[in-house]
This record gives structure tokens, sequence and C-alpha cells, in this order.
């Protein structure tokens, strides 16, 4: 199969459009990461999804839809708090997990009862789920496992030969995946943290949770409403081990450990006098979040056996960056 990769003009988002009618698989871009997108309601769209990925028939799908109205075509009895999340945060970058209609194959939601549904504040991905007529699911365009795309040229790396069309629009603006939310009534539970924080979801409910799976690694035979949660996900080939402590002990401890193929992931403002080799990934969380998977990606095209990277802040969109991290380090931290 060759991989056509198109500008986010007219041209782009029309093939793009014409490809999911015919049940094909597209990868679009949005604020978050670039999507491998399908029909949500055609199992084989669907199906071609997982084939692309590599990607575990029991790690659900996120439905993208174009107007907030969409939801309720796919997801049934939904909580006064959800509508008012959604006045607040959509279009953006949070997904939330709702009972799901017969409109969704259990294809989509990996076998379960709920769907995550999300309404992407990009507006080529919208104008995109518009063209289309009918909802998208879109996991990251990536091989499953490896770190999340954030352009069009990782899509392509990893997705040549395995789907038709690319729609390019550049970077992605935010750079780590939605965050995933649930409800036990009017209660709200973090699934998967990202870019709307636990400090935002708290304006709208006080009843906010951080499920243990964000921080911890869960059972092999765990059942999951999120993707994100389960599996090693977010790994480059080099080995990636988290490293809490100040500047001065991480420095000692990657000394201690240094050798060849091993580098050092690191803050813009840790660089200046930094001994050993070293790539950088911002100096607050939300520059973190935008370059942790280019990064990570980085990593790999440099040659690094082994990547001590410094561990970033656990508040706000920092405890995002974390759980990406934690996960593609197989939870391997070290403390100092």
């Amino acid at each position: 199969m060759k991989t056509e990769m198109l500008p986010c003009d007219e041209r782009g988002i029309s093939a793009a459009a014409g490809l999911l009618k015919k049940g094909e698989v597209v990868a679009i871009p949005t604020e978050t990461v670039y999507g491998l997108a399908a029909d949500a309601t055609n199992e084989d769209a669907v199906a071609k999804i997982f084939i692309a990925k590599g990607r575990p028939q029991d790690n659900p799908l996120i439905v993208h839809i174009s107007e907030v109205e969409d939801m309720e075509k796919y997801a049934r009895d939904i909580p006064d708090v959800a509508y008012r999340l959604a006045e607040k945060f959509w279009p953006g970058p949070l997904t939330m997990v709702l009972p799901k209609k017969d409109t969704i194959p259990m294809a989509t939601s990996g076998g379960l009862d709920t769907v995550g549904i999300r309404l992407p504040s990009d507006m080529t991905a919208r104008r995109i789920i518009k063209s289309a007529g009918v909802a998208l699911a879109a996991p990251s365009a990536n091989l499953s496992g490896s770190p999340s795309p954030t352009s069009a040229q990782h899509v392509f790396d990893d997705m040549n030969g395995r789907i038709p069309l690319i729609v390019d629009e550049g970077c992605c603006t935010v750079g780590v995946e939605s965050t995933v939310i649930s409800f036990d009534g009017e209660g709200v539970r973090i699934l998967r943290p990202g870019y709307v924080t636990f400090e935002d979801l708290l304006t709208v409910t006080e009843n906010v949770v951080i499920d243990k799976g964000v921080t911890a690694e869960l059972d092999a035979g765990a059942v999951v409403a999120s993707p994100g949660m389960k599996y090693k996900h977010y790994s480059p080939k080099a080995d990636i081990v988290l490293v809490e402590g100040d500047l001065a002990d991480f420095t000692e401890y990657v000394g201690k450990n240094y050798g060849d193929g091993v580098y050092a992931m690191i803050f813009n403002s840790d660089a200046k006098g930094f001994p050993y080799r070293y790539v950088m990934y911002g100096d607050n969380d939300k520059e973190n979040a935008a370059e942790v998977f280019d990064r990570l990606r980085e990593v790999d095209e440099i040659g690094a056996k082994k990547v001590y990277v410094r561990c970033p802040s656990k508040n706000g969109v920092g405890l995002a960056v974390y759980n990406r991290l934690l996960r593609a380090a197989g939870f391997e931290v070290v403390t100092l």
C-alpha cells in the first residue's frame, strides 16, 4: 500500500473524508497527538485500526465528534456533570467515558458497555469528522507501544505502507493525549491524566479522584475503561529510567551509570554545564508535554541505548507527562 501525505487544505480534507466513508483508515491531526481515524460505527473499518497499529483488541478506542450534541447519538445515561464539563472544556482535550448506545459496536469499545467520547478543538479534525458524516474512532497514529506521534513525519515513520493517507497539519499544540475521565454519579475519576488537569476539573465539581492506574501498574488481567492504562506504552527502543531527585543528585547518578549509548533527558535550564550526553524537553509542564514524545523518538534516532530522565512535576499538566514517562520506563523509577 502506498501512503500519501496531503496538507490540511480542502483537497486533503476531502480526500480524508472520502476514504473514511469507504471504511478506510486515515491519520488526522488533533490538538493532542495525531490520530488513526476510522468510522467508529463500522466494525470492519475499526478492525483496520487494530491491524495497522498492532493494537490489542481489548484496548478501547476514543470516539471523536464534531458537535457537542453528537454526544447523545453515541452515549446514554449522561450525568449532569458531564454536560457541565462539556460546556467548560469542549472543544478540547477531555474524553468522557459514558454508557454507550448500540450505535457504537463492541469492537470500538474494546468489548465494554462504555465508550470514551471527545470533541477535539483542532479545526481540521472537526472538519474531517463533519465531512465524513460520522464519529471517528481515533487512537494515536503510532505502532502500538511506541511513542505517540506529534507530527505527520512521526506518523509516516510508523505507518508508511500500512494506511492510505496522512493529513499533515504540522506539529500538535498540546503534545500528550487527552485527559480521560469516568463518572460515579456526579463524581469524576481521572483514568488518564492530560492537558485538562485535576485542578481544572475541580472548578466544575469538587468530587474528583485520581485512579490508582495513573501512577501504578495494573494487573495483566485488569479490565480498563480507558486506553493508556493497561499495556506498556510510549516506549522507544532505548531503555528509559525515570529518576526523581534534584539536579546535583541526578548528575551524580548519571555519572555513576555512564557509558556507551547512555544519555540523559533533562530540562532546558539544566543544560548549562551538564557534563554528559543529553536531550532536552522543556522547562515547565506545558513545554514538557509538547516535547516529551518528540524527545522519546529522538533518543532512538541518535542511537541511545539507555536514557535517564529527570522526573517532571506531578502537579497540573506535569502529572500527564509523568504518567507517560512512567509507562515508557515500564514503571522503573529511581528515587535519589
